[in-house]
Protein backbone atom coordinates (compact mmCIF):
# COMPACT_ATOMS: atom_id res chain seq x y z
CA UNK A 1 0.00 0.00 0.00
CA UNK A 2 1.25 3.66 -0.72
CA UNK A 3 2.36 5.76 2.26
CA UNK A 4 0.52 8.46 -0.20
CA UNK A 5 -3.10 9.79 -0.81
CA UNK A 6 -4.33 9.14 -4.29
CA UNK A 7 -3.87 12.25 -6.45
CA UNK A 8 -5.04 13.59 -9.56
CA UNK A 9 -1.82 15.18 -11.27
CA UNK A 10 -2.18 17.74 -13.86
CA UNK A 11 0.72 19.86 -15.17
CA UNK A 12 1.18 23.19 -16.79
CA UNK A 13 3.65 23.33 -19.58
CA UNK A 14 5.67 20.27 -18.52
CA UNK A 15 7.41 20.79 -22.00
CA UNK A 16 8.85 23.60 -21.59
CA UNK A 17 11.14 23.10 -19.00
CA UNK A 18 11.59 20.65 -15.67
CA UNK A 19 8.76 21.02 -13.24
CA UNK A 20 9.78 23.02 -10.31
CA UNK A 21 7.13 24.70 -9.07
CA UNK A 22 3.70 22.71 -7.52
CA UNK A 23 0.57 23.17 -6.13
CA UNK A 24 -1.05 21.10 -3.65
CA UNK A 25 -5.13 21.57 -4.10
CA UNK A 26 -7.54 20.00 -1.83
CA UNK A 27 -11.59 19.23 -2.70
CA UNK A 28 -14.37 19.85 -0.36
CA UNK A 29 -16.49 17.79 1.61
CA UNK A 30 -18.20 14.66 -0.72
CA UNK A 31 -16.11 15.73 -3.73
CA UNK A 32 -12.89 14.44 -5.33
CA UNK A 33 -9.70 15.32 -6.59
CA UNK A 34 -10.99 15.74 -9.75
CA UNK A 35 -13.22 18.63 -8.92
CA UNK A 36 -10.82 21.66 -9.61
CA UNK A 37 -8.66 19.58 -12.59
CA UNK A 38 -10.55 21.49 -15.06
CA UNK A 39 -9.64 25.28 -13.87
CA UNK A 40 -6.08 24.55 -14.54
CA UNK A 41 -6.68 25.65 -18.18
CA UNK A 42 -8.65 28.34 -17.27
CA UNK A 43 -6.09 29.76 -14.78
CA UNK A 44 -3.43 31.91 -17.21
CA UNK A 45 -0.35 30.84 -15.91
CA UNK A 46 2.51 32.23 -17.26
CA UNK A 47 4.18 30.38 -20.32
CA UNK A 48 7.41 30.34 -18.82
CA UNK A 49 6.30 28.61 -15.62
CA UNK A 50 6.08 24.68 -15.17
CA UNK A 51 3.66 23.82 -12.63
CA UNK A 52 2.44 20.53 -11.23
CA UNK A 53 -1.07 20.14 -9.65
CA UNK A 54 -1.67 17.81 -7.51
CA UNK A 55 -5.22 17.03 -6.72
CA UNK A 56 -5.33 14.50 -3.97
CA UNK A 57 -8.67 12.59 -2.93
CA UNK A 58 -9.59 12.82 0.90
CA UNK A 59 -10.30 9.20 2.35
CA UNK A 60 -13.94 7.98 2.49
CA UNK A 61 -15.06 8.60 6.27
CA UNK A 62 -18.52 8.59 8.21
CA UNK A 63 -19.49 12.19 8.30
CA UNK A 64 -21.89 12.88 11.76
CA UNK A 65 -24.10 16.01 10.22
CA UNK A 66 -24.77 13.95 7.19
CA UNK A 67 -26.13 11.17 9.32
CA UNK A 68 -23.11 9.00 9.46
CA UNK A 69 -22.98 8.44 5.89
CA UNK A 70 -19.95 7.30 4.26
CA UNK A 71 -17.95 9.87 1.73
CA UNK A 72 -14.74 11.67 0.72
CA UNK A 73 -13.93 13.98 3.78
CA UNK A 74 -11.15 15.10 5.30
CA UNK A 75 -12.49 14.96 8.65
CA UNK A 76 -15.69 14.60 10.87
CA UNK A 77 -18.10 17.05 11.10
CA UNK A 78 -19.98 16.45 14.83
CA UNK A 79 -22.02 19.31 14.54
CA UNK A 80 -23.07 22.53 11.84
CA UNK A 81 -23.26 25.43 13.74
CA UNK A 82 -21.15 28.32 13.34
CA UNK A 83 -18.52 27.29 15.72
CA UNK A 84 -18.45 23.85 13.74
CA UNK A 85 -17.63 21.11 16.07
CA UNK A 86 -15.07 18.97 14.10
CA UNK A 87 -12.57 16.14 14.75
CA UNK A 88 -9.49 17.92 15.26
CA UNK A 89 -7.40 15.19 15.28
CA UNK A 90 -8.70 14.24 11.84
CA UNK A 91 -7.25 17.05 10.90
CA UNK A 92 -4.38 16.59 11.71
CA UNK A 93 -4.12 13.26 10.37
CA UNK A 94 -5.43 14.62 7.07
CA UNK A 95 -2.55 17.29 7.76
CA UNK A 96 0.52 14.80 7.99
CA UNK A 97 -0.88 13.09 4.58
CA UNK A 98 -0.40 16.72 2.82
CA UNK A 99 3.09 17.10 4.49
CA UNK A 100 4.08 13.86 2.86
CA UNK A 101 3.00 14.87 -0.48
CA UNK A 102 4.69 18.36 0.12
CA UNK A 103 8.14 16.07 0.98
CA UNK A 104 7.13 14.19 -2.66
CA UNK A 105 7.45 17.27 -4.26
CA UNK A 106 10.64 17.93 -2.50
CA UNK A 107 12.40 14.40 -3.92
CA UNK A 108 10.90 15.49 -6.94
CA UNK A 109 13.43 18.92 -6.81
CA UNK A 110 10.38 21.41 -6.61
CA UNK A 111 11.76 23.94 -3.35
CA UNK A 112 9.28 24.51 -0.48
CA UNK A 113 9.59 27.99 -1.11
CA UNK A 114 7.54 26.79 -4.85
CA UNK A 115 5.21 24.85 -3.43
CA UNK A 116 1.36 26.74 -2.32
CA UNK A 117 -0.86 24.55 -0.67
CA UNK A 118 -4.85 25.19 -1.29
CA UNK A 119 -8.02 24.54 -0.56
CA UNK A 120 -11.82 24.41 -0.99
CA UNK A 121 -14.03 24.38 2.04
CA UNK A 122 -13.29 21.35 4.46
CA UNK A 123 -9.75 21.40 2.29
CA UNK A 124 -9.50 24.84 2.84
CA UNK A 125 -9.27 23.77 6.74
CA UNK A 126 -7.26 21.60 6.11
CA UNK A 127 -4.54 23.71 4.34
CA UNK A 128 -4.92 26.59 7.05
CA UNK A 129 -3.57 23.51 9.53
CA UNK A 130 -0.91 22.61 7.25
CA UNK A 131 0.69 26.01 5.77
CA UNK A 132 -0.11 27.98 8.89
CA UNK A 133 2.09 25.04 10.42
CA UNK A 134 4.76 23.85 8.28
CA UNK A 135 8.08 24.45 8.93
CA UNK A 136 9.83 24.91 5.62
CA UNK A 137 8.81 28.90 4.31
CA UNK A 138 6.17 27.69 1.19
CA UNK A 139 5.29 29.84 -1.82
CA UNK A 140 1.75 30.54 -0.93
CA UNK A 141 -1.77 29.24 0.76
CA UNK A 142 -4.71 29.57 -0.62
CA UNK A 143 -8.49 29.39 0.96
CA UNK A 144 -11.71 29.50 -0.84
CA UNK A 145 -14.87 29.25 0.85
CA UNK A 146 -13.67 28.19 4.02
CA UNK A 147 -13.04 28.83 7.88
CA UNK A 148 -9.99 28.36 10.01
CA UNK A 149 -11.15 25.56 12.21
CA UNK A 150 -7.72 25.38 14.19
CA UNK A 151 -6.65 28.41 15.45
CA UNK A 152 -6.38 26.45 19.21
CA UNK A 153 -4.11 23.90 17.85
CA UNK A 154 -2.07 25.01 14.87
CA UNK A 155 1.34 25.38 16.04
CA UNK A 156 1.99 28.29 14.17
CA UNK A 157 5.75 28.34 12.84
CA UNK A 158 8.14 31.03 12.15
CA UNK A 159 9.66 30.32 8.93
CA UNK A 160 5.67 31.18 7.20
CA UNK A 161 4.77 34.48 8.99
CA UNK A 162 5.35 36.21 5.99
CA UNK A 163 3.67 33.88 3.30
CA UNK A 164 1.39 34.99 0.83
CA UNK A 165 -2.37 34.24 2.25
CA UNK A 166 -5.05 34.30 -0.37
CA UNK A 167 -8.59 34.45 0.86
CA UNK A 168 -11.86 34.39 -1.17
CA UNK A 169 -15.19 33.64 -0.44
CA UNK A 170 -19.00 34.03 -1.93
CA UNK A 171 -21.06 36.54 -0.37
CA UNK A 172 -24.11 34.19 -0.91
CA UNK A 173 -22.41 31.25 0.15
CA UNK A 174 -25.42 29.28 2.61
CA UNK A 175 -22.55 26.42 3.63
CA UNK A 176 -19.87 28.21 5.08
CA UNK A 177 -21.26 31.77 5.76
CA UNK A 178 -19.07 34.55 4.91
CA UNK A 179 -18.29 35.72 8.42
CA UNK A 180 -16.22 32.49 9.02
CA UNK A 181 -13.81 33.81 6.10
CA UNK A 182 -14.20 37.00 7.44
CA UNK A 183 -12.80 35.65 11.05
CA UNK A 184 -9.88 34.35 9.47
CA UNK A 185 -8.85 36.89 7.41
CA UNK A 186 -9.14 39.07 10.68
CA UNK A 187 -7.08 36.83 13.08
CA UNK A 188 -4.78 36.68 10.33
CA UNK A 189 -4.32 40.23 9.74
CA UNK A 190 -4.20 40.67 13.33
CA UNK A 191 -1.49 38.23 13.91
CA UNK A 192 0.42 40.08 11.47
CA UNK A 193 0.38 37.79 8.01
CA UNK A 194 0.10 39.02 4.65
CA UNK A 195 -3.96 38.65 3.65
CA UNK A 196 -5.39 39.26 0.74
CA UNK A 197 -9.00 39.17 0.60
CA UNK A 198 -11.90 39.06 -1.93
CA UNK A 199 -15.47 38.38 -2.36
CA UNK A 200 -17.47 37.41 -5.16
CA UNK A 201 -21.30 37.62 -5.32
CA UNK A 202 -21.89 33.81 -5.51
CA UNK A 203 -22.76 30.95 -2.76
CA UNK A 204 -20.34 27.83 -2.32
CA UNK A 205 -18.45 27.53 -5.34
CA UNK A 206 -15.80 29.16 -7.72
CA UNK A 207 -16.92 31.88 -10.62
CA UNK A 208 -14.73 32.57 -13.60
CA UNK A 209 -13.62 36.03 -12.35
CA UNK A 210 -12.14 34.18 -9.12
CA UNK A 211 -10.47 31.27 -11.13
CA UNK A 212 -8.90 34.30 -13.28
CA UNK A 213 -7.68 35.93 -10.06
CA UNK A 214 -6.62 33.31 -8.63
CA UNK A 215 -4.16 32.44 -11.94
CA UNK A 216 -2.98 35.83 -11.28
CA UNK A 217 -2.25 35.24 -7.91
CA UNK A 218 -0.44 32.50 -8.89
CA UNK A 219 1.74 33.35 -11.17
CA UNK A 220 2.66 36.05 -8.69
CA UNK A 221 3.46 33.44 -6.14
CA UNK A 222 5.36 30.77 -7.97
CA UNK A 223 7.28 33.97 -10.04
Amino acid sequence: MSDYLDCVITEHNPAQKNIDRAVIWLHGLGASGHDFEPVVPQLGLADDMAVRFVFPHAPKRAVTVNGGMLMPAWYDIFEMSLERKIDTAQIEESSQQIHALIRREMERGVAPEHIVIAGFSQGGAVAYHVALGYPERLAGLMTLSTYLATNDTIDYNAANKDMPILIEHGSHDPMVPIILGEQAQQLLSAKGYNVVYHTYPMAHQVCMPQIQNIGKWLNTVLA
